[in-house]
């Protein structure tokens, strides 16, 4: 279905809260009320999400939208959450609810995209998780044997079977064409996941992997601008960390 903005004249109050917040400046004020000048925008809500009548509808789309109250994060419980995460290698086996899974999902599909692209798409590996890994170890066995005979820190790396998903539940692709926008989804679907005490590895080895395996790309379905941008491996940790760790303090240039 198309989508077109739509003003309700009768609503509107032209306060010019939306032509201000415009990020295209698509829309004017006419005889004190909103006009719209063209369809062929970025379609970002912004116009609909401010309006303090709710004079702007956007169609096109399945989903309700919902009215915001006041959501506002704990800053000291935020930040203590970012200080405690840890990459976890060590999962157990316990099956994860389809509900956490969408929740985690929908995290990655809010997440901002340059022009509101929209255009990062996620691929579930649960069934076949380990077939992907399979194809995943022996492409690497191949190519780290010629590796390590120039890299010494290579030398003590061991590709088990699990070397990849470490016998984690599920594991999620985030694919798009532009790797910021499927890094922002990642972000924030790692955080969605460790709300529900999950714990979150970014494989980078799978990922760098999935680009240049052909069967791989092949078996993912993926055409030929779409890549794999990141690999998250998620599950109930098998492992408790009890304090954080030190970092080095920000490099920060105030000019």
């Amino acid at each position: 279905m198309e989508n077109k903005i739509l003003v309700n004249i009768d609503k509107c109050i032209g306060c010019k809260k939306c032509v201000i917040d415009c990020p295209m400046s698509n829309i004017i004020i006419k005889d004190k009320k909103a006009i719209v000048l063209s369809n062929d925008c970025l379609i970002c809500g912004h116009c609909q999400a401010i309006c303090p009548k709710n004079a702007i509808e956007i169609t096109g789309f399945d989903e309700d939208i919902e009215e915001v109250d006041k959501y506002i994060l704990n800053p000291e419980e935020y930040l203590r959450s970012i200080k405690t995460r840890r990459t976890i290698r060590d999962f157990r086996d316990d099956d994860i609810d389809d509900y956490i899974i969408n929740q985690i999902i929908e995290s990655g599909r809010y997440a901002p995209t340059a022009r509101n692209a929209q255009d990062v798409s996620f691929i579930i590996l649960k069934d076949k998780k380990d077939e992907f890994e399979n194809i995943a170890v022996l492409f690497f066995r191949r190519l780290i044997k010629v590796a390590k005979v120039f890299s010494v820190s290579l030398r003590k790396i061991n590709i088990d079977d699990n070397f990849f998903f470490k016998d984690a539940p599920i594991v999620i692709l985030v694919v798009s064409k532009n790797k910021i926008d499927g890094s922002l989804a990642s972000q924030n679907m790692a955080t969605m996941a460790e709300s529900y005490d999950l714990g979150v590895l970014f494989s980078g080895f799978f990922t760098v992997i999935s680009r240049h395996s052909k069967k791989i790309k092949r078996e993912l379905n993926l055409n030929r601008k779409e890549k794999v941008v990141m690999t998250l491996v998620i599950g109930k940790a098998n492992v408790k960390y009890l304090r954080t760790t030190n970092k080095e303090d920000a490099k920060v240039l105030k000019l």
